[in-house]
């Protein structure tokens, strides 16, 4: 059954969340204007499709979302993607070129409604933060350095940034001077009016003293490229299926931006959210809600949205208080739409270029890049290889390195898992590793290990290669016992080299044995054969008993101890 969360909403809903939504949702739909125009530029295409993609939807995911001050629109990182992934397709400005955006729209929909659907939204965890940090960073500068031929007024050859920089030197006595300085002020109003106050909308101001001058002083007459012809009107019906042709070229971008954009909309939701402390995100519901408002927007001439994390922030600022506040930000969008188009005609690309360079910086994480450094060298490997692989290889070779990698340590980590041999505190019932406590008292005859993991088919043969060689190294042993407070899983693959391993020492006169067995895990072991009175393995409540009974200081039977411990809670 499908949910709509507007309606708890709505329910709810007090007479004093009026002011608050009016207010965020006015701020932020004027804050939408110049941002879906700029944003749309950067993804290659003409800015009308960023109002477009400003405003169906925003009521979608407002009727759909659990988030209540999450603003849905085009946001920097996914115009990147799309600009990537498209352009390798189709040329700039083609309707080629927008059919495929459009398309996407659809494609980057239907998957992430169905990972809604299938509650997949553990998937993205296979991205880790490092890897999302560095690859988020490395696009902010790609993002920055695409808009230098907008601020300087040159054009620029070449795909990576390092092409970019260099034709920016080779042209530098061609740039616009008249482009730059308009551009460099916007970005100096820009950071002045974040500074003073954040809920001052910085773009629309931007863009409003970019018109005046660009008019006032004739600009456009001197060079200054601006937007033109702005078509009015209702987002026109689109057919995202007529380019379906081309959908298995699209597949592995739409997956980035499907990740990418959840990852960057469900971060910003959870963290507003933990502000209020009034209502939960549900991540299943968000990827829904995000799918949706991009399939049905595929049908408005959208291109893919996600949650943006500035936009977000000002709506939270402005007095959000329900999703309400997000379907008067696409009216106004909407308004903008019908009536007010033609007032964008002398609107400088360099206004909108500024607008974009302001909004990524931040989207490049030193903090991230100074903690890692200091607390965790192997993150800040991951972070550094995720960033340079993007910025020298490109944007899909970066992710799909990043995810490698995510997945590679990942691996790493199961398939090594904290193994250690333990001894006896003494004067306690008490055992610590032997390696942190040097002091504690260790036996000769019996050999006690801990593994801090789940026993599956990755890291059992460590496991059983460290038992046989302390067991060399100890030929006084005759008793080996596995602590298993730490084990919730054994697999079958497990099971055989345990059954392998403990045939292996009785061959010896040494005899395998466990103890702090978990209920599920002494299940498992049970529908093996293998918790049985008559079984020669040893089952045991506590390392502290094993030691105590296989020592010969207490003589009570180990299997009578383990299936009274059996019980219907599972413990």
């Amino acid at each position: 059954m499908l949910r709509i969360p507007i309606v708890e909403q709505y329910k709810t809903y007090k007479k004093e969340y009026l002011s608050g939504d009016l207010s965020a949702g006015l701020t932020v739909g004027v804050m939408l204007i110049p941002q879906g125009m700029a944003y749309s530029m950067l993804a290659g295409l003409p800015p009308i499709y960023g109002l477009y993609a400003s405003s169906i939807p925003l009521i979608i995911y407002a009727i759909l979302g659990t988030s209540r001050q999450l603003a849905v629109g085009p946001v920097a990182m996914v115009a990147l993607l799309i600009a990537s992934g498209v352009g390798s397709l189709a040329a700039a400005g083609s309707p080629e070129y927008l059919g495929y955006a459009i398309l996407l729209a659809l494609m980057v929909g239907v998957i992430q409604t169905s990972m809604g659907v299938f509650k997949l939204g553990f998937l993205v965890n296979f991205l880790s933060h490092p890897v999302i940090a560095g690859f988020t960073s490395a696009a902010a500068i790609i993002i920055g350095i695409s808009q230098l031929k907008h601020l300087l007024g040159i054009p620029l050859a070449g795909q990576k940034v390092h092409e970019k920089l260099w034709s920016a030197v080779q042209h530098i006595d061609e740039v616009n001077i008249y482009t730059f300085i308009l551009g460099l002020a916007s970005i100096l109003v820009l950071i002045a009016v974040k500074k003073i106050n954040k809920r001052i909308p910085g773009p629309l101001v931007v863009v409003i003293l970019g018109i005046l001058a660009v008019k006032i002083f004739s600009l456009d007459t001197l060079g200054v490229k601006i937007v033109k012809e702005v078509p009015a009107g209702f987002p026109s019906l689109s057919n995202p299926f007529e380019y379906a042709a081309s959908f298995k070229s699209l597949i592995p971008m739409a997956l980035t931006i499907s990740f990418v954009g959840f990852m960057e909309s469900i971060a910003v939701a959870k963290a507003i959210q933990k502000k209020h402390k009034t209502y939960q995100v549900d991540a299943s519901q968000e990827l829904t809600a995000l799918g949706m408002s991009n399939v049905v927007g595929s049908f408005f001439s959208s291109f893919p949205v996600t949650g943006g994390f500035s936009r977000t922030a000002v709506n939270d600022q402005a007095g959000a208080n329900t999703g309400f506040a997000s379907i008067i930000s696409a009216l106004v969008v909407l308004f903008t739409l019908l009536f007010l188009t033609e007032y964008f005609y002398y609107l400088p690309q360099t206004v909108l270029a500024a607008i974009i360079m302001v909004a990524v910086y931040g989207l490049i994480d030193f903090h991230e890049a100074k903690y890692l450094w200091k607390y965790d060298r192997r993150d800040f490997i991951l972070f550094m290889v995720t960033a340079v692989a993007t910025l020298t290889l490109g944007i899909e070779e970066g992710i799909i390195i990043g995810v490698i990698l995510s997945l590679g340590v990942t691996i790493y980590n199961v398939s090594n898992p904290h193994i250690a041999e333990l001894g006896n505190i003494e004067g306690t019932k008490e055992y610590r590793n032997i390696v942190r406590f040097p002091n504690v008292l260790k036996r000769e005859d019996i050999l006690i290990f801990r593994i801090d993991s789940a026993i599956f088919f990755a890291n059992i043969e460590g496991f059983t290669s460290k038992v046989r060689s302390a067991v060399k190294l100890n030929p006084h042993v005759k008793n080996v016992v596995l602590e298993c407070s730490a084990v919730t899983d054994i697999d079958s693959t497990a099971m055989t080299a345990l059954k392998d391993l403990g045939a292996d020492l009785r061959q010896k006169g040494i005899q395998l044995n466990f103890s702090d067995v978990k209920g599920p895990v002494r299940d498992i072991f049970a529908r093996y054969g293998l918790l049985y009175p008559d079984n020669k393995n040893q089952f045991f409540i506590s390392t502290h008993e094993a030691v105590e009974i296989l020592s010969g200081k207490n003589s009570v039977k180990q299997n009578d101890y383990v299936l009274q411990a059996e019980d219907s809670e599972g413990h």
